[in-house]
């Protein structure tokens, strides 16, 4: 919980009542089913007995035995320790598919097929059922082995070739965004599918693959090449349809400037005490400066470099105008707005202890979500949940000592 959020609190989401089987690892389906927990869905993340999840083995930085990257991802869930190999563990397993509203994995297509748990074989049996199944390049189509990490996502996609300095090499983004981009289109398709069922009465195959949704970003960059034939290039900081739009060195540190439109621009340049650049034909309108940039921005690296970043950005509050200062992750969330929009949350971990979290973005003003619980150390909810589905304590003792659970 946030102490210092006045944000509203209530006691479930808009998701009660929704049970999400979690059998994904790594980013794109543990972030998915993250958001779904944060909106009140129960989620029963369903590890291997020893080892877990991959990303509880990331690292550097571990707290108190916890990686730090597990830490962040996995919060409002549950841990159920299953080995699904085995036949009791495939028992424990259909009985918790029974009950589930959702399942949720991210295996290579076809590997749990194999195993009689893909979706043409549990929709049989469980029609309700919405089966949400994340992978690198999708159920179909000639790729559809091939495995697909982060990396190569952003690099297959495109990302890449349009990250990174213009004259230099093509950057991955300092976050995995192909596997965040993909567990939100996973987490929007489960809704989607959860809206079609109270209306049809059946579940259905939510199908993401992250080739997919890394392309659905490029968004105006593929709009640039479908109407010119021209792949976009690499372009540093810049925009290539608006000006300025990039960042520029203050006299002691980068900023970014965002001048979004014409009328923007006149009051950049009345801030700026800029009047003749402002009749300046070659820079009057956007289409104008983007096509005359290397004139203009010889003029702006001068001007903007005589002044401190605080005493810029606070000009141009003034103005209306939008600029910002690169800031690095410790000032981010050091920042009072944050804290006011309750984006860190203060959780206390069974192990780690007092811990910070980030928080729901996603505000809804009757039926919010919320921070919960911490993330759950490996199988710290197996012996309730098999006690729900009807598991006495010998079995369950039983199934300790084969090492099913």
């Amino acid at each position: 919980m946030n102490p210092d959020s006045s944000a509203p609190r209530a006691a479930s989401g808009p998701l009660e009542g929704v049970t999400v089987l979690d059998l994904s690892r790594v980013l794109s389906g543990p972030y998915c089913t993250m958001l779904l927990a944060d909106m009140g869905a129960r989620v029963i993340k369903v590890e291997h007995p020893g080892r877990g999840d991959d990303t509880r083995h990331w690292g550097p930085p571990f707290i108190a035995g916890e990686s730090a990257y597990f830490l962040s991802i996995n919060r409002n869930k549950e841990s159920v320790a299953l080995d699904l190999k085995h036949p009791d563990g495939r028992r424990v397993l259909d009985a918790l598919v029974a009950r589930a509203d959702v399942l949720v994995e991210n295996f290579r297509p076809g590997t749990l097929d194999r195993q009689g748990l893909g979706y043409d074989a549990l929709s049989v049996r469980h029609p309700r059922l919405i089966y949400c199944a994340i992978s690198g390049f999708g159920q179909t189509g000639p790729k559809r082995d091939r495995p697909g990490y982060d990396a190569v996502i952003q690099a297959e996609g495109g990302l890449m070739s349009i990250t990174g300095p213009e004259d230099g090499a093509p950057y991955r983004l300092g976050v995995a965004i192909a596997d965040l981009v993909t567990g939100m289109f996973a987490a929007q398709g489960v809704l989607l599918a959860l809206i079609a069922r109270q209306r049809t009465g059946r579940g259905q195959l939510v199908d993401l693959a992250m080739l997919d949704s890394t392309a659905a970003m490029l968004t105006y960059q593929a709009g640039i090449y479908f109407t010119t034939g021209r792949t976009p290039l690499r372009m540093g900081n810049r925009h290539p349809t608006i000006a300025p739009y990039e960042t520029f060195a203050a006299a002691d540190g980068e900023f970014v400037l965002s001048v979004g439109n014409d009328e923007q621009w006149r009051r950049f340049c009345a801030a700026c005490g800029l009047d003749e650049l402002a009749a300046d034909e070659r820079f009057a309108t956007n289409g104008a400066r983007v096509r005359h940039y290397a004139q203009l921005k010889p003029i702006l690296v001068d001007l903007l470099r005589a002044g401190t970043r605080a005493e810029w950005i606070a000009r141009f509050d003034a103005a209306g105008v939008p600029s910002g200062a690169v800031r690095d992750i410790a000032e981010v969330f050091a920042d009072e707005q944050l804290r006011a929009r309750a984006m860190v949350a203060d959780l206390v971990h069974p192990t780690v202890g007092p811990m910070r979290t980030l928080g729901v973005p996603v505000k809804l003003s009757d039926t919010p979500g919320s921070v919960r619980t911490p993330p759950p150390v490996l199988g710290e909810h197996t012996d309730v949940v098999l006690a729900e589905l009807g598991f006495d304590r010998a079995s369950i003792d039983r199934l300790r000592r084969m090492k099913v659970v």
